[in-house]
């Protein structure tokens, strides 16, 4: 995968999380406010992009061993299924959403429950 399609995965899954983030900014203030720690909504977070990561990463080998036949065609020298390049694709994949899901799981954990509650 070359760096701009791991730029793209990575900014990609940033968005989806911090626009989701952003939306639940009333939950997580009541979240907080009702005596959840920090802690408890970073995990709630990070969570939510994980399992978004895992689904999309269980999609793409799905979708990967489906069209293994086709491209092996189209392939010299090197097999199509190749174990190694299915492990390290699937857990850089994991790497970037992990990464791409702390930036709004931090902004989460700083939100004031006073702020997020007058929030829209």
């Amino acid at each position: 995968m070359s760096l701009r399609l791991r730029l793209l995965a990575a900014v990609g899954l940033y968005g989806v999380i911090a626009y989701s983030v952003a939306r639940r900014t009333n939950e997580l203030g009541v979240r907080m406010a009702m005596g959840a720690q920090r802690n408890d909504v970073l995990k709630l977070v990070l969570g939510q992009g994980a399992k978004l990561a895992i689904c999309g990463a269980a999609i793409g080998l799905g979708l990967a061993f489906g069209v293994m036949r086709v491209i092996s065609k189209l392939l010299f020298g090197v097999h199509a299924a190749d174990p190694v390049t299915f492990a390290i694709a699937t857990l850089l994949i994991l790497a970037v959403a992990f990464g791409a899901s702390l930036i709004p799981a931090w902004r989460a954990i700083k939100v004031d429950p006073m702020v997020a509650l007058r929030y829209e």
